[in-house]
């Protein structure tokens, strides 16, 4: 036992001191502050730019927007605080060593780098938000909603450049994270408020009566778009971050918090970013939308493109091709950190500085491939559809694990190097749901709290047959 913890000791020391293997210290435990502005500069960020315009594609009314999102980020809030905050703080480890006691080593590791991939992708998006705002004054050809492959060697060199910087950043941990995002988040806060007010002076808006009657019902979708009701914004909105709060990722964030109290900072990110930014990033696409340039689009049976930087530029000029720089910073970079851990949990013996780059690096060829940020809420509710119920496991062993009669930690008293039970309760839940999804043509978000129960439940029965068995 003491050679196993001083070689854990070691590792930690090599890692770098972000306590990837141990419980965060008190020394190390942060106030409300440093969560609060990571959240508003992370969730206020240069995806608002695609997913609010992206919602108009979808022929949404204004009703459904205004009160479904206000409903699904409260959800998402409350999940935030009373599953993955309240959890982080008891054990106060990253989410990757609190599945390896559950899981065990060789079912993790899997687990591990198919998280840090989907987070690389993520942060690629990030970064082709960005490009296309650098861009804007080089005259770089924008990425349209059916673009795939890059559309210029200029494109390629920004988004290589922005990749190198938000690595950087990333890899220096998570003080360095917080602090950037600390800095430019009241910027970018500053930037959506702007945009959506001289938005609706474009449209000419005077009241609340002006603005429904612009909007109102909504419209057709776009071509290849679905048509998005009330519930398909609040599921969406409830669970756009699913891999983060019920999927329990931030575990590896709160574990720094003094108390679970902490998790309310994620309103900040919320009714700010996933609020107030997505509208206002909506109205600035509104207006493109009346632009002969966007009607001939429709006119070719075309969707207009989205390219967050121009559409920024026409509404504040040089300053909304400064926001969308930094709103694409302040997100990528806690979703590379994020990465980052997930691939030293795999490699524990390599530096979270150099496993970090590594992530930033498939971020950034991620990044080149426009079709990941123009797909934007496929790709969300598929990521957050496929990690989530991991978090099931954890939730479910913590609240009900003794009361099931399961061993909680099971690999990690054991010795098990691979927990099967873990594995069918999540290749079941997923397998069953997406079927669903793809036979019946279900909105693939509507589909996933229910693979998220089961998986809990699943793990629960599964893991009491396996331990009996076993003793």
């Amino acid at each position: 036992m003491l050679q196993q913890e001083t070689q854990e000791e070691t590792i930690e020391a090599i890692a770098g001191g972000e306590f990837e293997r141990q419980p965060v210290p008190a020394s190390n435990w942060k106030g409300w502050g440093s969560f609060l502005g990571m959240y508003a500069g992370e969730h206020a960020a240069g995806t608002e730019f695609v997913i609010g315009p992206l919602f108009l594609t979808a022929g949404v009314s204004a009703f459904d927007l205004i009160i479904g999102l206000l409903l699904g980020n409260f959800l998402a809030v409350l999940s935030w605080r009373f599953l993955t905050a309240e959890i982080a703080v008891r054990y106060r480890l990253t989410l990757y060593y609190q599945l390896e006691k559950i899981c065990g080593k060789g079912l993790v590791r899997f687990y591990n780098v198919a998280n840090g991939i989907l987070f690389c992708f993520l942060a690629g998006a990030m970064i082709t938000v960005s490009a296309t705002a650098v861009g804007l004054p080089l005259n770089m050809e924008m990425p349209q909603l059916t673009d795939t492959l890059p559309t210029s060697g200029t494109y390629v060199v920004i988004v290589v450049l922005i990749g190198a910087v938000i690595s950087l950043v990333a890899a220096r941990g998570y003080d360095t994270v917080a602090r950037a995002a600390n800095y430019m988040s009241p910027i970018i806060v500053l930037a959506f408020l702007a945009c959506g007010v001289v938005a609706l002076g474009q449209l000419g808006v005077g009241s609340f009566g002006e603005f429904w009657e612009i909007w109102g019902e909504g419209s057709e979708p776009f071509p290849g778009q679905i048509k998005y009701t009330f519930w398909h914004v609040v599921i969406w909105s409830w669970f756009a971050n699913a891999a983060m709060h019920v999927g329990m990722s931030d575990l590896s964030v709160f574990r720094f918090a003094r108390k679970a109290s902490a998790g309310w900072t994620t309103a900040a990110g919320m009714y700010v970013g996933h609020y107030m930014a997505w509208i206002a990033a909506a109205l600035l696409y509104a207006v493109y939308l009346r632009t002969p340039e966007a009607q001939a689009f429709l006119d070719q049976g075309l969707a207009p493109t989205v390219a967050p930087g121009p559409l920024a530029y026409n509404a504040i000029g040089v300053f909304g091709i400064i926001a969308v720089v930094l709103a694409g910073w302040t997100t990528a970079n806690p979703t590379i950190y994020r990465a980052g851990l997930a691939f030293q949990a795999v490699l524990p013996r390599f530096s979270t500085f150099w496993v970090t780059l590594l992530a930033g690096g498939v971020a950034t060829l991620a990044g080149l491939f426009p079709a990941i940020a123009m797909k934007l809420l496929d790709f969300v509710a598929l990521y957050g559809f496929i990690l989530a119920p991991f978090g099931a496991v954890i939730v479910f062993q913590h609240f009900f694990a003794r009361r099931a009669g399961v061993v909680p930690d099971y690999a990690e008293r054991s010795g098990l190097g691979f927990n099967p039970a873990v594995f069918w309760a999540w290749a079941i839940s997923f397998g069953l749901f997406y079927f669903i999804s793809w036979r019946f043509d279900v909105f693939l978000s509507f589909v996933t709290l229910p693979a998220w129960l089961l998986c809990g439940v699943l793990f629960l029965l599964l893991s009491r047959q396996w331990q009996r068995s076993a003793a």
